[in-house]
Parts: C-alpha cells; sequence; structure tokens
C-alpha cells in the first residue's frame, strides 16, 4: 500500500504540526497513547495547562457578580474573552453576543426552553443531529409545535438540499400578496456529522432564513478543524462546546446568538446572576439586559479565560493547516481501511458514510468484519482497541438519525420496538434484529499524526485478520 505522501503529497507541508506533537502533545507518545476520538473532546497542549497556572498563581480572582477587586480582575476577563470569540468567529458585537454555558447541550436547552414555539409553528431537525439538538423536540411538543424530520439519503449519509427545501415551504401569501408575518419555527441542523463526518451545506441558513425560520446550527464537530465565518454565514444562533475544539477547559461551552433572535426568546426561569432585581411580596423579577439574562448563577469564572488561550493557539497555528493535516489523514485512513481485506478476499470493514474527501470532515465510522462477513461486535473492539493503547469511540454516538440510516433500522421495526416497551437498552437491541448494537469511529485532530493511522491498520490486521468473531464473555449493553 502507498504511503500518505504517496496519496497526499501536500501533507508534507503540515510538517509544524510534527514538530508540535512531539513538544506541545509529548504526553502520548510518553504514556503510549494512539488518541482518534477527537469528535469526542480534543486534546490540550501543554502551554495551555501552563497558562492556566500561570494566570491563578499571578492574580486573585473571586466572583464576579460584585465590584470589588477580585471580581473586577475576574469580570475583565471573561468580557475579553467574549470579545475574543467574537473575534476569532469574524462576528461583529453589533449583531452578536457570546453567551457561556456548560457545553453545547447546555446552549442548545437555552434556546429550546425560551423558544417561542406555539401550535402554529413548527420545529425542523435533519435527521442527521446529536440527541442535544434531537431533544428541542420536548420543547417543541410541550408548545403544542410539530416537528418534521429532513431523511438521510443512504449508503451517503447525506441530505439532499432538495429534501431540505422541501420541508421548509415557503410562507403562505395573503390575497393582497403580502407575505405571512412572524417567524415560522426553527430549523436545526450540524455543520458537520457527529457521526459519519459530512459537512452540510451551510447555504441552508440563508434558504431556512429566506423562508421565514430561525436557525441554530451546531457547529460542535466542525469547529475542531474548520474556521466558522459570522459576516458571511450569518445563522441565528450558533452552539459550541470548547473542549471539543482545543481540549480544555472543560465544562465551558457557549451560545453565540444574534441580537434580534435573543430579543425572540421568552425565557421561562430566572437565576442569580440573571436578573437585576426579584421580588417575593408581589412575585415579580426584571431579566439582566445581555448575556448575563442566560448564565445562570456564577459563571466558570476561572476557566473561562482558558477559551481566550485556546484560541490565540488555534490562531498562531493557522486552521487551514490544521484542516489540511486531518483532510489528509481522513484520506489516507479511508483507503487503507477500504483495501483491508481477509486471505479469503472479503472485506474486512464496512464504512458508513461517504469513503471519498468530498465536504466531509475527519470523522470516519465502521464496523470490522470477521471472515465469514459477521460484525465483529463494536464492544470486542473497544476491548481490545482499549488494550493495544488506542482511544477510539464505539457505539452510536449520541445520533439516533443517522445511526438508523447507517444500519438501515427501518420506521417499521422501529415502530416495532417501540411498542414492546423496552425497559433496557439490551432489550432494545434484541427487538432491532441488528448484528451489533453499535459502530466504531475514528477521528483526527490537530496533533494527529500519519504513524497514528499507520499503527490502527496494524492493530486491525493483527486482531482480526482471517478470525472467527464471537460475544462469548462480553459484558451486557447499557446504552448505545
Amino acid at each position: 500500500m502507498a504511503d500518505i505522501l504517496d496519496l497526499f503529497p501536500e501533507y508534507v507541508l503540515t510538517g509544524k504540526l510534527d514538530e508540535l506533537r512531539a513538544r506541545e502533545y509529548g504526553y502520548l507518545d510518553e504514556q503510549g497513547h494512539t488518541y482518534v476520538d477527537y469528535t469526542g473532546a480534543g486534546l490540550p497542549a501543554r502551554r495551555q495547562y501552563h497558562a492556566h497556572k500561570a494566570r491563578l498563581e499571578g492574580a486573585t480572582f473571586g466572583n464576579p457578580h460584585s465590584m470589588n477587586p477580585t471580581s473586577h480582575s475576574a469580570t475583565v476577563l471573561v468580557e475579553k474573552t467574549r470579545e475574543r470569540v467574537l473575534s476569532y468567529l469574524n462576528a461583529s458585537p453589533d449583531e452578536y453576543q457570546v453567551i457561556f454555558t456548560p457545553n453545547a447541550t447546555g446552549a442548545a436547552k437555552l434556546v429550546g426552553e425560551a423558544y417561542s414555539f406555539r401550535k402554529s409553528s413548527r420545529l425542523v431537525l435533519t435527521s442527521d443531529n446529536h440527541n442535544s439538538v434531537v431533544g428541542l423536540r420536548e420543547f417543541a411538543g410541550r408548545a403544542g409545535a410539530h416537528t418534521n424530520y429532513v431523511p438521510i439519503q443512504q449508503p451517503s449519509l447525506r441530505i439532499a438540499t432538495s429534501a431540505v427545501t422541501k420541508a421548509l415551504p415557503r410562507r403562505k401569501r395573503f390575497s393582497l400578496g403580502k407575505v405571512s408575518p412572524g417567524r415560522r419555527g426553527l430549523f436545526a441542523y450540524p455543520a458537520q456529522s457527529n457521526f459519519s463526518g459530512v459537512r452540510h451545506p451551510l447555504g441552508w441558513v440563508s434558504l431556512a432564513q429566506e423562508r421565514g425560520y430561525d436557525v441554530l446550527l451546531d457547529a460542535a464537530a466542525y469547529l475542531p478543524t474548520c474556521a466558522l465565518d459570522l459576516s458571511t454565514v450569518q445563522p441565528d444562533f450558533v452552539i459550541i462546546s470548547w473542549y471539543k475544539v482545543f481540549g480544555f477547559p472543560t465544562g465551558v461551552g457557549c451560545l453565540v446568538a444574534r441580537h434580534d433572535a435573543m430579543a425572540r426568546l421568552k425565557r421561562p426561569y430566572f437565576a442569580g446572576g440573571t436578573v437585576e432585581a426579584a421580588t417575593i411580596g408581589v412575585p415579580w423579577h426584571k431579566l439582566s439586559t445581555g448575556p448575563s439574562a442566560y448564565e445562570d448563577g456564577t459563571s466558570n469564572f476561572l476557566s473561562i479565560p482558558d477559551v481566550h488561550v485556546g484560541l490565540d493557539w488555534l490562531s498562531g497555528i493557522g486552521m487551514e493547516l490544521i484542516g489540511t493535516r486531518v483532510r489528509c489523514l481522513t484520506g489516507y485512513f479511508l483507503a487503507r481501511l477500504s483495501s483491508l481485506e481477509h486471505t479469503n478476499g472479503a472485506p474486512m470493514a464496512r464504512i458508513y458514510g461517504p469513503t471519498d474527501l468530498e465536504s466531509r470532515g475527519g470523522t470516519v465510522t465502521f464496523n470490522f468484519l470477521d471472515n465469514t462477513g459477521k460484525v465483529v461486535d463494536e464492544r470486542l473492539v473497544a476491548t481490545e482497541s482499549a488494550a493495544a493503547g488506542i482511544s477510539l469511540r464505539t457505539g452510536c454516538f449520541c445520533n439516533p438519525g443517522a445511526g438508523e440510516a447507517a444500519f438501515s433500522l427501518s420506521k417499521k421495526r422501529i415502530s416495532s420496538i417501540v411498542r414492546a416497551k423496552p425497559t433496557t437498552f439490551a432489550e432494545v437491541w434484541d427487538l432491532s434484529g441488528l448484528p451489533t448494537g453499535g459502530a466504531i469511529r475514528v477521528s483526527f485532530g490537530i496533533s494527529s499524526t500519519a504513524r497514528d493511522v499507520e499503527y490502527i491498520i496494524a492493530f486491525a490486521t493483527k486482531t482480526y485478520l482471517d478470525r472467527t468473531t464471537n460475544t462469548e464473555g462480553l459484558p451486557e449493553r447499557t446504552a448505545c
């Protein structure tokens, strides 16, 4: 098999990242890790840890909800980080604001619970969505709004723009030719699938807005290897988890939202830090203005400034360089994985989603096949890859729609499972009739190298070539 430079000669241009791997991410080799779960979480550079330590040793920070010196010090750094986030996304502060949340899930929930769903409005979701976005249907349902799903194509796991257009019909017009007023609902989709790595068109944002919909863009899987320019693509809401982008800090995400979109939200709750005043004798409260109206309680003020450090770190390297490295490694892995065969000529892997590099990121989902053509149970792969020092992901990755499409789980079969009222995931799996309970996901990032690809392929060959597998002794399935 050709090496990576034969297939992707531009890989040589990313040599700077090999230097950073040795210096800033050297703990991987020192500890014997092959890390390929960057869609699950990014990895931090050593200098990010050092910056955190130096900041805490060099000053004292207190709860931002005050005017005392330590509070002021914390507030200044938090506000500078808001500005840095907007700058990184090329978003004008006149149009967008940054609300810090625990993660992308927290950002999605803020929108869902405060969005003005009503019986006449619609929630439109692509079937390829993380559960944190799929869960918005619960808020819509409580308000009597209907949820529609845009179907996934098989086997590419892509979504046709024509299907999106069909799911977002144009506004009805009155007899005088005027467009009916008000927002029609919310359209939510991922810029990049956390299941297949497919990058869905950013052009859907304006398409939906022109048809009267607010747009929530899930950028959690997209931002680690690609830039998002909010001066050209202008969703109403963007949800982000920063640990997925650069590994540290955990527990900090954000909602980046248009001012006009936030003005349409109605919070069903207030908390410490979110109100200017509240009374008990007569139940009344006045929400704060701006981001603080949505940041419940005390923010993670000791960690939020690390987002500023992480963004400076990425900017110094260059997202284009990171994107080139990840694209080369993804193509190399797809080529090597596709070429694996048992001695009898049968393939050793089944890939879900695109096998080329067109409009896709650095996430590859697949199953190994044994020499009888049977899917190797993902629990067995999880156990044996871990023993080999490989950190990959197995399961369905909190993306039920993409999983149903990948495994050809029909609506009829799903309906029969629901009617059976299973109480455990093991029962769900038994009723599904699927050969295994999930897939394997490998994803590349800033510190990945060709050696990582070669090690995984060597592991697969050594472990599964010409092998007949079974499920004897594997633990019970507890979740997908």
